[in-house]
């Protein structure tokens, strides 16, 4: 039960992280929030994230090319130009890094605004501390796993953040149905989002990049917006009104 619990908490904690502050904050800015939050969310990734920390500076980078160039060679993750979903997840990770290390060559505009703690981004990047966590995720299974089988969980568990990635990038690609008619093949994967808080709205977030709640359809609950909601009641964030605008 323990394992399960922990397994769980995993999964949606660094989910959160992922769509909230590197995905709709740190890439689409669909919301502001102060310097200190900023750091507060930096720091709240790092430990949800764990072993699989991304930058908010190269996922905001990145997510951004994809936006716009989706489905293009130019696109950093497309199966349309994959053999296969971990030929697309190196190619992923080869083009991550090359924004990490400032190797690519960005047009200006794609790192407008983006949130670059520096302390936080080398941190979390250091094998030293991707290794740490893996070793505190491995000895809590030691601790509490009653049954072998458990442990087919861990390498999720290392790889948390890319897996979440490769669901959206690989999956909502090519299953599941569209709202709207785009120029890419983006999907709503899933017509109720139990598993991803929103993201599995594919389509409707190629269709509406800037729109902080991405269900549309009345089936379409979006388990991060209430939360944008109460964050932006409570001043942490504050929510942009042209919301529903495409970010580029």
């Amino acid at each position: 039960m323990a394992i399960l619990i922990f397994f769980l908490a995993h999964w949606y904690l660094s989910l959160f992280s992922q769509t909230f502050f590197l995905h709709r904050y740190a890439a689409h800015q669909m919301f502001t929030m102060s310097k200190g939050w900023e750091k507060f969310f930096y720091v709240f990734t790092f430990v949800t994230q764990g072993s699989s920390f991304l930058s908010p500076k190269a996922y905001g980078i990145m997510h951004r090319l994809h936006h716009a160039y989706a489905d293009t060679e130019k696109d950093p993750h497309s199966p349309s130009y994959s053999d296969n979903l971990f030929h697309m997840m190196w190619k992923t990770k080869d083009y991550y890094n090359d924004i990490l290390n400032d190797r690519a060559n960005i047009e200006p505009k794609f790192k407008k605004g983006v949130p670059n703690w520096m302390f936080m981004e080398r941190l979390g990047d250091l094998w030293v501390c991707r290794i740490g966590w893996g070793v505190l995720y491995t000895l809590f299974y030691i601790y509490f796993a009653t049954n072998p089988w458990v442990y087919l969980l861990l390498p999720i568990h290392f790889l948390m953040g890319p897996v979440h990635g490769v669901i959206i990038n690989w999956f909502a690609h090519k299953y599941g149905y569209v709202n709207f008619k785009v120029n890419d093949t983006a999907k709503n994967l899933l017509p109720f989002d139990f598993l991803m808080m929103g993201e599995s709205y594919h389509n409707n977030h190629h269709k509406l990049g800037g729109r902080a709640n991405f269900g549309i359809k009345w089936h379409e609950f979006d388990p991060t917006y209430p939360i944008i909601l109460v964050l932006n009641k409570l001043h942490i964030i504050k929510l942009k009104l042209n919301n529903d605008l495409n970010y580029m």
